[in-house]
């Protein structure tokens, strides 16, 4: 009989997975987008979601009147229930791999309100499996779906913190550049970047910036709109070039920025170009 070892002919067969040098020939290459016509909207669990009926049904409107020209992924992101869980899972003393699947449970809750209100129009909410593995499908039988924001990390979330890193803006990011969607964009409260917190002490000094790129908000001091771990992904993006913050307060916001149009602020991710 012949026992001689069989090898599969690849080029990282007899290399280190962890040399970048060697595998930047294989694994430097652009992946393939796998819904480069869906658009994927964060909507904020504290900014929009928490103020109820005000601010949900004018978004819910707008995303209706959306779905006959667009194919839309809605993430929802936690809010105030999830602070509160935050605050009684620190005092318990519970680990970060804990309390992360706490908030993520929260964001998942704001995403069947949606899913409910949006059901008239063959909406519906669906859990991150389905997400990973079904998207397609549904958005072939639906114009848009609806889920949770919050990376299912849980009990693998980074531990270098007490709170987790990685939230919903993160979350959202990472699934819009692992589908290589035609684009993300970020519903607030506020109109964008700003150089400093618009709703804190020093409000009147704020600025809005209309674009920025990765270095300009790595040096601002003040409160960003969303998860700082985002420029940590953002710096490694593969297919989002760039992702666009608005105001979902003002109507009509949401739609001009699906439309291409700048209505908010631009941050430019380091993708680069096709």
């Amino acid at each position: 009989m012949d026992d001689t070892i069989k090898h599969v002919a690849s080029p990282l067969a007899r290399q280190t997975l962890l040399d970048s040098d060697l595998t930047r020939p294989v694994a430097g290459g652009r992946p393939i987008p796998l819904l480069p016509w869906v658009q994927v909207i964060k909507i904020g669990g504290r900014s929009i979601m928490d103020r109820g009926h005000q601010a949900i049904l004018p978004i819910v409107d707008e995303l209706r009147a959306l779905l006959p020209e667009h194919r839309m992924l809605i993430l929802t992101g936690a809010g105030i229930r999830a602070r509160h869980l935050y605050s009684v899972g620190l005092d318990l003393g519970l680990p970060v791999g804990s309390l992360q699947p706490l908030a993520a449970s929260e964001a998942g809750q704001n995403g069947h309100i949606l899913g409910c209100l949006l059901a008239p129009e063959g909406v519906s909410y669906i859990e991150h499996p389905t997400i990973a593995s079904q998207l397609a499908i549904h958005l072939s039988a639906s114009r848009a779906v609806v889920g949770s924001a919050f990376p299912p990390y849980h009990h693998h979330e980074f531990p270098n913190s007490r709170i987790p890193l990685h939230r919903a803006d993160t979350g959202a990011f990472l699934l819009a550049d692992a589908l290589g969607a035609a684009g993300l964009t970020i519903v607030e409260d506020v109109d964008g970047v700003y150089t400093d917190d618009p709703n804190g002490p020093e409000g009147k000094k704020a600025q809005l910036l209309r674009e920025a790129s990765l270095a300009d908000l790595a040096k601002l001091k003040g409160t960003l709109p969303f998860d700082p771990a985002l420029l940590e992904v953002m710096a490694n993006a593969r297919h989002i070039e760039r992702v666009q913050v608005v105001n979902g307060l003002v109507p009509g916001r949401l739609t001009a920025a699906l439309g291409g149009q700048h209505v908010g602020s631009i941050i430019r991710t380091g993708a680069r170009p096709a």
